[in-house]
């Protein structure tokens, strides 16, 4: 990830400039030397605000404690020394 910092003047100056450098990473954007804004693509925006779903939330089935499972058990021969030959 690239951090790019800017002033505001440049900014206005170079606004495709400053959207292209946040797709890298955040874009600092300084008044008078001092960070007063950030830019970040929407993929990061998302992704520090919670906005795009979990895991669990991508994965969830309905009806999924329904589902009766039972899978066999390995034996007594698992975990197995590995055949090294």
């Amino acid at each position: 990830m690239t951090i790019t910092t800017m002033s505001s003047r440049d900014f206005n100056q170079d606004t495709s400039g400053a959207k292209r450098a946040a797709k890298e990473g955040p874009v600092f954007i300084t008044d008078r030397g001092v960070p007063a804004h950030v830019l970040l693509s929407i993929e990061d925006y998302r992704r520090l605000s919670g906005d795009e779903p979990s895991i669990a939330d991508l994965l969830y089935m309905p009806g999924a404690d329904e589902i009766e499972f039972d899978p066999p058990r390995m034996g007594e021969s698992f975990p197995r020394e590995p055949d090294l030959s």
